[in-house]
């Protein structure tokens, strides 16, 4: 019997299993799926999580079944590819003839004292709902700091916004506007969105320390009552620690066939992966078709692709509360309603596909 690792029911994997199930598994193969929780969870919604305006059930989606896949709950401390090994935090060990290393992100501080004991994050489930707690226990007229305004702390200013408009929201950005990858003229409906929202944009800043309630820009203290970290990620650190290739972001570079150079047998999907692309779910889902082409010819016996076409994705899309939102599509720029029930409706047809 061949055994098939997946580390995390992220979204990469999940894919790689909605294609392998129920009936594209070779009867000889069994898969184990390790992560630390019971279900997979919809990352790209934890923004609305903390800002409590989804339930955490609503983020849930059951993993699927079938008779040749089982799952162990646990965390992974480190992968031994020579050995072909998985080590658990509780001392266990997986042994694996193929592996998808799926561990996703964690925050990235950039070395800025006190950021990670002092402030919040939405990078996991805990994460988010511990965020959840800290944002929705806050009294009136509260102010909360969000560092980052990326994709993730545009999405839950806006969200908190709209839902708590009783608090001060301060979102902090080291550059001139908000959302620097996305066309000037989405900053600016985002931003203007912002302005009637009555969300504090802090340009230019630099955050140099954390303290208790009080975040330093440029060395000036700034009272916050609850902080929250949205300024970046980097690959999970197990996946840091492997004596591996690793381009600038600290991400793992691959082969064309998706493996680790020298192991063949050990792939790497989504945030972890050195791609021509930023981490999405998008990505990770379309990186997981190719993978799962590799493996099913390699469990036939038959040479696999030794390339792929470039991954083209379709575009991205941003929420500004529950009516209104913004993105690209086919390099179109979009604002208002259109975009946000495009998003709505995409999330709606992940959990339909999935049983849910």
């Amino acid at each position: 019997m061949r055994q098939l690792v997946l580390l995390g029911g992220g979204y990469g994997n999940m894919r790689i299993l909605q294609r392998l199930l129920p009936d594209e598994l070779p009867n000889d193969i069994h898969i184990i799926l390790i992560d630390r929780v019971p279900y997979h969870c919809l990352k790209t919604e934890y923004y609305a999580l903390a800002a409590g305006t989804v339930s955490d059930h609503h983020i849930r989606v059951p993993f699927p079944e079938h008779p040749q896949l089982v799952y162990q709950f646990g965390e992974v401390v480190s992968i031994d590819l020579d050995q072909q090994l998985v080590h658990l935090k509780d001392g266990s060990s997986v042994r694996y003839d193929d592996v998808v290393i799926g561990l996703g992100c964690e925050d990235k501080y950039h070395g800025v004292p006190g950021a990670e004991a002092h402030t919040y994050s939405i990078q996991s489930i805990d994460k988010a709902r511990a965020a959840y707690e800290a944002l929705n226990n806050l009294p009136p007229k509260a102010t909360v700091g969000i560092v980052g305004a990326g994709l993730s702390g545009v999405e839950l200013a806006s969200e908190l916004a709209e839902s708590r408009p009783d608090l001060h929201i301060k979102l902090f950005d080291r550059g001139e506007r908000i959302l620097p990858m996305f066309p000037k003229r989405l900053s600016d409906y985002v931003e203007g969105w912002f302005v009637e929202h009555k969300v504090e944009i802090v340009r230019n800043s630099n955050v140099t320390k954390v303290e208790p309630g009080v975040l330093y820009n440029h060395d000036e203290p700034v009272k916050c009552d609850v902080i929250v970290w949205t300024a970046g990620i980097q690959p999970n650190r197990v996946v840091r620690e492997l004596n591996v290739e690793k381009d600038k972001q600290g991400r793992v570079v691959l082969t064309k066939r998706h493996h680790i150079p020298g192991y063949e047998n050990a792939y790497v999907v989504g945030d972890c992966a050195s791609l021509p692309h930023s981490p999405s779910a998008q990505l990770a889902e379309a990186q997981a078709e190719q993978i799962v082409q590799v493996l099913q010819k390699r469990w036939n016996g038959e040479e696999p692709p030794s390339e792929f076409p470039p991954i083209k994705l379709k575009g991205i899309l941003g929420s500004l509360g529950k009516k209104h939102g913004f993105g690209l599509l086919a390099d179109r720029p979009l604002t208002g309603r259109v975009p946000r029930l495009l998003k709505s409706g995409i999330l709606w047809m992940y959990k339909h596909h999935h049983g849910y």
